[in-house]
């Protein structure tokens, strides 16, 4: 395997040029491909972060074409039509699908050994059109899931409670979407159980959920947070880390649900999702974790993925 660090941004557009600036200022990787449908944006994208590179350092960078996938270590696909003010994750569904249909495609006759990262919403359904269209074990197809639902939430709380949310630990789980749900039970600081009122917990989990709509109708599209997600999600394949994300991933048998991608808790390193961790859930979260599952599982069914 080359020394050399590779990842294909798949995707240009607010999510995307963010996510690959985000990776450039953080020296994630030696080279970054930018391919979109739109070449010269990507063109201009690139050319615009080569422009800094007397502040950063070594990276190379450049707008390509598929074919620039090969050996590339991850390709992050953040492509697709964008949310629109009042549109569900769920109404991007039918759009999306067919421009991935074309991606994939494209992708893997090039690359094979890759790890697939998806952003494009609604994100678990995307992440399971990439499993069935690439044929790659599911270990490296990942969504990025409730990862940035969880940091909204850790967000919320840690400001409810005064305190830094990295000391937060609590979970948003299930669909990256509407069906998402808080896992209360085990939310903690430091092993402290959160002693928050019913209503201020009602009211942290509503903002969490509605967080994408809120940015959306004040500033027309969410990038700057998702960003980091990825980012985050990248330097724990890269790093080899063994991190623990909820990330969205084909789960099996978890807490009786299999065959649909939701967001988990998952052990990402160098291979991917290493693993899946069950966390314990209340009878009433078990039955809104299913709940969800039961909504994805419809959705992809109804696109006769399996």
């Amino acid at each position: 395997m080359s020394n050399i660090t590779k990842i294909a941004m798949i995707g240009t557009g607010a999510v995307g040029s963010t996510a690959a600036y985000t990776l450039l200022l953080r020296d994630r990787m030696d080279e970054l491909v930018l391919i979109d449908a739109n070449h010269q944006k990507a063109v201009g994208d690139a050319l615009d972060m080569n422009h800094g590179m007397p502040f950063l350092g070594r990276a190379r960078v450049w707008a390509g074409t598929y074919e620039d996938c090969k050996d590339a270590d991850l390709i992050i696909i953040t492509a697709g039509a964008a949310q629109k003010i009042g549109e569900t994750r769920l109404d991007l569904l039918k759009r999306n699908a067919s421009i991935f249909e074309n991606i994939i495609g494209e992708v893997i006759k090039y690359n094979q050994d890759g790890i697939f990262l998806i952003a494009t919403n609604p994100v678990d359904i995307m992440s399971a059109v990439t499993l069935k269209i690439s044929g790659f074990p599911s270990s490296r197809v990942i969504g990025t899931g409730t990862l940035l639902d969880s940091a909204r939430f850790r967000y919320l709380i840690g400001k409810e409670l005064d305190l830094d949310p990295r000391s937060i630990h609590a979970h948003i789980i299930g669909e990256h979407g509407d069906t998402e749900l808080p896992v209360w039970s085990i939310a903690n600081v430091a092993g402290t159980t959160l002693t928050l009122d019913e209503p201020v917990k009602a009211d942290i989990f509503d903002h969490t959920k509605n967080a994408a709509y809120e940015i959306i109708q004040a500033k027309g599209a969410t990038f700057y947070a998702i960003a980091l997600a990825i980012d985050r999600i990248v330097a724990a394949i890269l790093r080899n880390e063994g991190s623990v994300l909820n990330v969205s991933t084909l789960l099996e048998n978890y807490h009786g649900e299999s065959g649909v991608y939701l967001g988990v808790p998952c052990v990402v390193d160098r291979t991917g999702v290493r693993n899946v961790l069950p966390i314990s859930m209340s009878d009433d979260e078990k039955r809104l974790f299913q709940a969800s599952a039961a909504k994805i599982r419809e959705t992809i069914i109804s696109l006769n993925l399996h």
